[in-house]
């Protein structure tokens, strides 16, 4: 989390694109058993909602302010 603290939010949603769209390839990928990662998918839900959340903690504080 505190490495998501320091970027900007422009920052955050492009890695939010990214990781969605590595999660697409791992499903997709997975149908052809072409993975060898089976965790990498779980991996990469988590760090999509821990950048989530700290985009909603942004939005609640300057919101409050």
């Amino acid at each position: 989390m505190k490495e998501y603290k320091e970027k900007s939010i422009e920052e955050l949603r492009k890695i939010i694109a990214d990781k969605r769209n590595s999660m697409r390839d791992f499903r997709f990928g997975s149908t052809g058993s072409k993975i060898k990662n089976v965790k990498l998918g779980r991996t990469l839900k988590k760090d999509v909602a821990r950048v989530m959340t700290e985009l909603t903690l942004r939005a609640k504080a300057s919101k409050n302010k």
